[in-house]
């Protein structure tokens, strides 16, 4: 089995089995500077033809080295040009597989944590839909014990059939169990606990449910969930989160909402100032909870959870069951019932490769001449810094690449107003940092691009998760 591991900046990699310490530089609460990887050398095993046609005569294709580690040669070709490079890099193999990681690529004083993977695990075919066995629910939408009012925004909405964490979810919350759900983003989650919760409430007014959640667009797309839901049932929510003026937030808690969504520092903030009285809640949603997790926000949480009643309904989701998240459910939950419907680390759909950059090959170039390509007409680039990130956007927009960008040091309303251009196709690429590797839903993503390594495996598979969103095609790309 592959095997995924951490390379110390000083070149030395860490016991095995020994976990990645959280960033020095990270801060706490709702600065979202996820840690974010050097890229630099590569070595790697395996030959891979990756091609494109977007069905207007142009293609694009990348090579890979052959198994006896020999040079092997990159390329891309588009309207009868071409590029071509070549890499014959060096690099260490683990447990006979063989592998790549970065190295510390410039000055400067801040380290950075590299992914060092086996590279087979970022190259997979997509498999099509019709060579896997379909899904069959239990039940219809239609079929729920809820409000005919909510089942009639549910069918306005076009949901008919559930997903499958939405099939096993609803009729265990409805029955008022705790609940740990495991699934991969893109499944439905969110719906899987809007909908009995509002249900919940409109059965008694007097229902108040606290949704904490890593990161301020997620919590924002769950509001914008939640009003789809509860249209015209007269049930209020109000969204509290970093970034954005506290003041109108206070506004709303003060008339009582029954639902409060909200990332742990600005709930946290609340509460300090006596705005937000958690005692009064019955339900709570732990929603990307090995995120929070990832973030360093498990004090906040445990704070937050220790100010809530203990005969409480509690609902916890996540993407993966790591020891550390084993232990929060032990701590936070009461005789959960378990759902998982996560069958492999990524999606099915998504069509996964590496574009092998040789020295002295501008990768930048590279970038562009992909993007030019028609077929990426919808593309999520991820890099390293806030300052990386600016300086791409900038540079891509000098080549007439209509780009936005996104990162924890954007204020608010600039960060949606990006977000909001890139979803209306306004902008052709959004780059940015890990901040919007987890909880964003954009439909129709045509590729994602690691234009610099993550700093985890982990962190792979929620970038690339962006893309091949419910059962549609993607691709996945990374530059090594």
């Amino acid at each position: 089995m592959a095997t995924t591991y951490i390379r110390r900046i000083d070149g030395k990699r860490p016991p095995a089995g020994a976990r990645m310490p959280h960033d020095a530089n990270r801060p706490s609460r709702d600065s979202h500077r996820a840690s974010e990887a050097r890229s630099g050398g590569s070595s790697s095993t395996g030959s891979r033809s990756y091609s494109s046609n977007s069905g207007n005569g142009s293609s694009s294709s990348y090579r890979g080295r052959g198994a006896s580690g020999d040079r092997g040669s990159s390329s891309y070709s588009r309207g009868g040009s071409s590029r071509s490079y070549s890499s014959s890099s060096r690099g260490g193999s683990r447990s006979g597989g063989s592998s790549f990681g970065g190295s510390r690529s410039g000055g400067g004083k801040r380290g950075f944590q590299e992914m060092n993977v086996d590279l087979s695990k970022l190259i997979n075919k997509a498999e099509p839909m019709g060579d896997e066995a379909p899904f069959v629910p239990e039940h219809q939408f239609a079929d729920f014990n809820i409000e005919q009012v909510l089942k009639d925004n549910i069918a306005a909405r076009g949901y008919i059939t559930p997903t499958p964490i939405q099939d096993k979810s609803i009729p265990l919350v409805l029955e008022g169990n705790d609940i740990v759900g495991i699934a991969n983003t893109g499944t439905g989650k969110t719906a899987s606990f809007l909908i009995p919760l509002i249900n919940k409430v409109l059965k008694d007014r007097s229902q108040r449910a606290l949704i904490m959640v890593p990161t301020r667009e997620l919590a924002l797309q769950i509001e914008q969930e939640f009003y789809g839901f509860s249209k015209r049932l007269n049930v209020n929510a109000v969204c509290c989160v970093g970034g954005a003026n506290i003041l109108p937030q206070i506004r709303v808690l003060r008339r009582t909402p029954n639902f409060v969504i909200g990332t742990p520092g600005r709930l946290k903030d609340l509460m300090e100032r006596g705005e937000l009285e958690l005692s009064v809640f019955q339900t709570v949603v732990l929603d990307e909870a090995d995120r929070m997790l990832d973030m360093g926000f498990i004090q906040d949480m445990r704070f937050i959870m220790s100010q809530m009643s203990k005969e409480r309904h509690t609902l916890f989701f996540s993407a993966t069951l790591s020891r550390e998240i084993e232990g929060l459910i032990h701590e936070f939950l009461n005789s959960p019932a378990r759902v998982s419907v996560k069958t492999r680390d990524t999606a099915r759909t998504i069509d996964q490769d590496v574009v092998r950059i040789s020295n002295g090959q501008s990768k930048f170039d590279v970038l562009v001449e992909m993007l030019r390509d028609p077929s990426f007409n919808k593309v999520l680039v991820f890099g390293r810094t806030k300052h990386g990130v600016e300086r791409l956007t900038r540079d891509l927009n000098m080549q007439g690449i209509r780009a936005d960008s996104i990162h924890g040091d954007k204020t608010h309303g600039r960060r949606q107003k990006a977000l909001g251009l890139f979803k209306q196709d306004q902008v052709q690429v959004l780059v940015a940092t890990d901040v919007a590797a987890r909880g964003l839903d954009i439909s129709g993503v045509s590729h994602v691009i690691n234009y610099d390594l993550p700093a985890t495996y982990e962190d792979y598979t929620h970038r690339i998760g962006r893309t091949g969103r419910a059962g549609q095609a993607g691709k996945a790309l990374t530059f090594i």
